[in-house]
């Protein structure tokens, strides 16, 4: 009934006008409704919690003013956009109070819940003391957490700079790659995603996300190991091999850097072939190359089985990039490598205003402490591989789920017209998207096509929500 439903849209979009598609929607709206009747719902798991009144500007007119006074180019979720006023570790609520279950995070930033208490706590206690010092002065909250993130790192990677956001520190990355090494040339891969600047969005391989300008230069592609679409399937050796072909044919020979994601984010939650970090890290080292991990999204235990995404491929880089679950929201990322490689910054001033604000690094310093305390990692694990089962049994149910992938609570679902094309299903993945969310489940949305469901919800999640959020889904495709 949906997918009819949306294939109806598109025809109305092209024939007529904005009255006319207001109309098609009011249809869709009532036949739902009508549909339901009777009809079991899944039911959200109990949680003990009261949000407050909410007496601010309802979602039509702050859609009214952000489309006056904010950038046209970001974009919002959901034909009929809805406004979060309140969260409370893995649940959202809108100005009417009601309750979702939010299983993106944020785009995967809320790592240990929505005004976790003690990481609110941090953050009070920090504003009341001082806001904003920089690194021309001592700090002992920024001191502290650098002491305490490198503890969390594997070999020599001990020396810790402080930046603002995944873009940033890539930026960084890369640019103490081509310092160090003297080397120019990049290899990034295919259906990779590392930031909007200039530079990063060079190493980022998706249309989608490249303005039509000049970036990248110096930046090579490999083929991307996708067990699921690539013609290598899972194995990693051979997808490799055309990374040894880019440093002989596109390069001097000699490169500075190669960036990996280890779970790709935004391309679609894809992971990379098992053993193709190995063999490319050998291959990179070999020319002259830094190992770069983009660990924005797979840090910090979300993949359950290591703190790490790059220890699932048993490697250790030369520099990591971090951001979004390192702060809980907060504006805060890093970039961590060896004391050797750190040393060639100090060739000439570097400064950032805002990297190591003392109340971002508070909320930095909780996270670790959270993370730890309330065993968050293997809460993904356990949450993670119950969540994978569950979704493996629905894929048995429903044809149109072509592949069922990731690790821990970062995942990724992806929906095909059929198994054998593996042809994008857009608008079914569009319509089960929207169905979603009126049945109570906020889900991410990615990969090149918008065909995949990205699952990567605060690490507090439970099994209670895993079973809701997969009964919402089986719901919602099994009206297409």
């Amino acid at each position: 009934m949906m997918v009819r439903a949306w294939a109806r849209l598109e025809r109305t979009r092209s024939a007529a006008g904005t009255r006319s598609i207001a109309a098609f929607w009011s249809r869709l709206a009532s036949s739902t409704a009508n549909a339901e009747e009777g009809k079991n719902v899944p039911e959200m798991p109990a949680f003990r919690y009261t949000p407050r009144d909410y007496d601010g500007p309802n979602a039509e007119k702050v859609l009214e003013i952000r489309k006056q006074y904010m950038n046209p180019g970001i974009f919002y979720y959901y034909k009929k956009p809805i406004n979060i006023v309140e969260g409370k570790m893995q649940y959202l609520y809108d100005d009417s109070g009601r309750r979702y279950l939010d299983a993106f995070a944020g785009i995967v930033t809320v790592s240990v819940g929505h005004c976790h208490p003690i990481v609110t706590e941090a953050v009070i206690n920090q504003m009341k003391l001082l806001q904003h010092t920089t690194s021309i002065y001592l700090n002992h909250q920024v001191a502290s957490y650098a002491q305490e993130l490198a503890a969390k790192m594997p070999g020599n990677l001990k020396v810790v700079y402080f930046v603002n956001s995944g873009s940033e520190a890539n930026d960084m990355a890369l640019m103490m790659a081509r310092a160090y090494t003297g080397n120019y040339n990049v290899i990034s891969l295919r259906n990779a995603y590392h930031g909007m600047s200039p530079d990063t969005m060079g190493l980022t391989a998706h249309s989608t996300w490249k303005q039509n300008i000049p970036h990248g230069f110096g930046i090579l592609h490999a083929l991307n190991p996708d067990p699921y679409r690539g013609k290598f399937g899972n194995d990693g050796k051979e997808y490799a091999s055309d990374v040894q072909d880019l440093i002989q044919t596109a390069s001097s020979g000699q490169i500075a850097g190669f960036f990996a994601e280890t779970i790709q984010g935004v391309g679609g939650a894809v992971p990379l072939a098992e053993g193709y970090l190995k063999e490319a890290y050998r291959m990179v080292r070999e020319a002259g190359g830094l190992c770069i991990a983009d660990e924005v999204q797979t840090g910090f235990g979300r993949t359950g089985s290591r703190y790490w995404g790059f220890e699932n491929q048993d490697v250790i880089p030369d520099i990591v990039t971090m951001a979004k679950g390192i702060g809980n929201g907060l504006p805060l990322a890093a970039v961590v490598t060896t004391p050797d490689i750190a040393q060639v910054m100090s060739r000439r001033l570097h400064f950032n205003t805002f990297g190591g604000n003392p109340v971002s690094c508070a909320a930095g310093r909780a996270v670790l402490k959270v993370i730890d305390d309330e065993a968050l990692q293997e809460n993904s694990f356990l949450v993670g591989n119950h969540l994978l089962s569950k979704l493996y049994s629905l894929k048995k149910k429903h044809e149109i789920i072509g592949d069922v992938r990731g690790r821990g609570l970062m995942l990724g679902v992806e929906l095909v017209k059929d198994r054998f094309s593996k042809a994008p299903a857009k608008v079914e993945t569009l319509a089960v998207f929207e169905r979603m969310k009126d049945l109570g489940v906020l889900i991410g949305k990615g990969g090149l096509h918008g065909n995949v469901f990205r699952i990567k919800p605060p690490m507090c999640m439970t099994i209670a929500d895993a079973d809701f959020l997969v009964d919402v889904m089986d719901v919602a495709l099994s009206e297409l």
